[in-house]
């Protein structure tokens, strides 16, 4: 299993991965008008521009996605911060292209020109990132009876809960940075894990995830709310839990509702 942070890592390198590939893509088509320089000076311009747009981009996405649900709004989440990006990079493109065929800075008049082909690159990488990282729809079950076990499996995820709550009703599991909130029927706490691999420990209780940041117990839903094409349960212990639009036709197809 890997820790948040090494989770954390995994998906800022992804966007550098992808982005590398992008400006090699660039640099072997001769995009933009490049294609008269050598391909190694081409080729070091583009990686180079990618990856600090790839820099740029990852800590936008770290600010915008606090207030966007990339799951509902993946769209909205792409157009947000292609604006984000688009106007910094701008400038360091202005500068590069400048350093790098030049051997000067442009007159500031070029930088203008320069918006259309970066906004046009960074819409491309930024939607193929927003879609790479959204989290998927996952139930967890109940074990199936089996007649010749006198109790079910263990539920792994069980043996995280923290001394105060062992033994309890777990009704939901909800993703606060790199911490997970317990919520039980003796009371909340956290611990330090990421919400997908709890989900994989979960197996053997019968659950699902309703939104990026929330696992539910399906036997602690006590009512659904739904409106403006939103649901949002609420729990025996009377916690209110959002379900995102992704997630909700799978909870529908799974009559949860």
């Amino acid at each position: 299993m890997t820790s948040p942070a090494a989770d954390s890592r995994r998906t800022f390198l992804r966007g550098l991965v992808v982005a590398a590939l992008v400006g090699v893509f660039l640099a072997t088509t001769g995009a933009f008008g490049s294609a008269n320089a050598p391909y190694g000076q081409r080729l070091a311009y583009w990686v180079l521009v990618m990856i600090l747009g790839g820099l740029w981009g990852h800590m936008s996405s770290r600010v915008v996605t606090r207030f966007i649900d990339v799951d509902d709004r993946p769209w909205v989440t792409v157009a947000v911060m292609t604006a984000a990006i688009t106007g910094p990079l701008s400038v360091i493109v202005w500068a590069a292209t400048g350093l790098f065929f030049a051997q000067k800075l442009y007159p500031l008049a070029a930088l203008p020109q320069l918006f259309g082909p970066v906004l046009v690159v960074t819409l491309a990488v930024t939607t193929v990132n927003v879609f790479l990282g959204r989290a998927q729809p996952v139930q967890t079950h109940a074990a199936p009876a089996s007649p010749a076990a006198s109790t079910p499996p263990p539920v792994r995820f069980l043996d995280r809960l923290p001394m105060k709550l062992r033994g309890a009703t777990l009704h939901a599991v909800q993703a606060e940075d790199h911490y997970l909130r317990l919520h039980t029927d003796r009371g909340s706490d956290l611990i330090l894990m990421r919400l997908s691999d709890a989900v994989d420990e979960l197996e053997g209780l019968e659950g699902a995830r309703t939104h990026r940041s929330w696992w539910v117990a399906r036997a602690a839903v006590r009512g659904v709310d739904r409106g403006d094409g939103r649901a949002t349960l609420t729990l025996e212990n009377g916690l209110s839990v959002p379900v995102s639009r992704r997630y909700a036709r799978t909870l529908r197809e799974a009559d949860w509702w």
